[in-house]
């Protein structure tokens, strides 16, 4: 880490400060982890979609989402899939669970090494305030257990903001597995290098650690698929208008950067090493908004720079007159309780009721060779078949179809063509399965655009519960 903001108090021995380090990061980890156990049930559609691209890698089949089908990249993080494919065996499901463990097993490193870090930003009590936060984050947590790559990459990123060649290293290798955090890795170790002076050469060599893993991956992405950027990039076409909104949404109930409004006498205190992280989270918003944000709950695409946001709240906090800070820290903590309070409940029943709907859905998907649905995640937990993503996120073909990732317009000639025995669909919340099947209100625009499409083709062959919602699943009619 810069000097200035590892810097150990005057008067105080090597061994006072690595005990405070150790107080600093064990109290963080205890902070943290009743949030995971509340939040454990969390989980998103994508975290089985990696699991299964794992469990085939693990399988020596390589970066595949079917079996027998083509390489795809399946997943945005190019390179956690065979991470988990080296460490996990088994099937979709167990490769699943042992991400979830591994995610929050990164989660309270990452913890750790945060209250490390607060613990050695100064002397005042007031720097430990931004904990307080961390320990009712339900985004830090949620995707901490969510099976996603979130955990370890928030790990990678908070290595990075300790500093160094290593830490640089670490900040590429997260930029390469989250494209979006290239602003936040590239600014922040750009700008310490500036104002560390560490020498020419150790300052190309960190700029380096951070380029060299986002060419690697731009180029193996370009040899294996054809394409330097994710497939989500066309599956999911970003939006300047749904990404602004995002970024705000993000700063306002994630709790942190609300801690981060101080005032000119405090920022003016700042240790100049502090710099270059402002700075860098500064950019990491931008690239939330001109990313499009993202769909999925708890803003995802904020929580690797959290810690970071914790470490600088902690800066200014050492800066703070008590009562700015106490204010700032009531905001912040009635935010962070906002997004927990009022998403945390269902988000902890998630997985198990996927749990459940992939156990029931298993008998009825045993007998189908190729299955078309939009959330192929749970589906290719419960069926080993071909399946033909109507969201593009792991077919190249559909991704460049028009529209968003929910509301592709599906030829006709391409559904038929690709022969599938079944098709699952999702019905909107609370919605009852009509008669005839097609007038039915669906969850997503492609599901009502596909059942119109096959409505003289398929019959329904039975429906799953997934809570309050419902899954038809259509087979081919049988004759005239």
């Amino acid at each position: 880490m810069s000097a200035e903001i590892a810097h150990r108090p005057a008067g105080r021995s090597g061994k006072g400060g690595s005990r405070k380090a150790l107080g600093g990061a064990l109290g963080a980890v205890l902070l943290s982890l009743p949030a995971c156990v509340w939040l454990w049930g969390f989980t998103v559609d994508d975290a089985l979609i990696t699991a299964r691209v794992a469990a085939h890698y693990a399988q020596g089949l390589g970066p595949r989402f079917n079996a027998p089908g083509a390489f795809t990249d399946a997943v945005t993080p190019l390179g956690y899939a065979p991470l988990l494919g080296l460490l996990a065996r088994g099937n979709t499901l167990s490769v699943f669970r042992f991400a979830k463990w591994f995610g929050l097993a990164a989660w309270l490193l990452t913890a750790g090494l945060l209250g490390g870090l607060v613990a050695r930003s100064g002397t005042r009590v007031l720097r430990f305030s931004p904990l307080c936060v961390v320990a009712v984050s339900a985004p830090l947590a949620a995707w901490a257990v969510s099976g996603m790559e979130t955990g370890f990459v928030t790990l990678l990123a908070t290595l990075g903001v300790a500093g160094g060649t290593w830490g640089a290293a670490a900040l590429g290798v997260a930029a390469a597995l989250r494209p979006e955090l290239i602003p936040f890795a590239g600014i922040l170790v750009a700008a310490r290098v500036a104002v560390d002076r560490p020498g020419r050469l150790v300052g190309a060599l960190r700029v380096g650690c951070v380029v060299a893993p986002v060419v690697l991956c731009a180029s193996l992405r370009q040899e294996l698929f054809g394409q330097v950027v994710p497939l989500s990039f066309y599956a999911k076409p970003s939006d300047f208008a749904h990404g602004l909104r995002y970024a705000l949404g993000g700063f306002a109930f994630t709790g942190l950067p609300w801690l981060l409004l101080a005032t000119p006498r405090e920022l003016s205190l700042l240790p100049r090493a502090a710099w270059p992280l402002l700075l860098a989270l500064l950019g990491h918003a931008g690239a939330l908004v001109l990313c499009g944000g993202d769909w999925m709950p708890f803003y995802r695409l904020a929580v690797p720079v959290l810690p970071a946001t914790a470490l600088l709240a902690a800066l200014l906090a050492e800066q703070a007159r008590p009562a700015f800070a106490a204010v700032r820290l009531v905001v912040a903590v009635a935010a962070a309780l906002v997004l927990a309070v009022g998403l945390g409940p269902a988000a902890r029943q998630v997985g198990f009721d996927r749990a459940r709907l992939i156990a029931a859905a298993v008998p009825v998907l045993a007998k189908d060779e190729r299955i078309a649905a939009l959330d192929v995640g749970w589906v290719g937990a419960a069926s080993e078949a071909e399946l033909l993503d109507l969201a593009g996120v792991t077919d190249p073909q559909v991704a460049f179809f028009p529209g968003g990732h929910t509301s592709k317009r599906i030829p006709a000639s391409w559904l038929f063509a690709r022969g599938p025995t079944a098709i699952v669909l999702l019905l909107a919340r609370g919605a009852p399965l009509e008669i005839p099947y097609e007038t039915s209100l669906f969850a997503r625009a492609v599901e009502g655009h596909v059942a119109r499409l096959v409505a003289g083709d398929f019959q329904v062959r039975t429906t799953l519960a997934l809570g309050e919602q419902t899954y038809v699943v259509l087979e081919p009619k049988l004759g005239p």
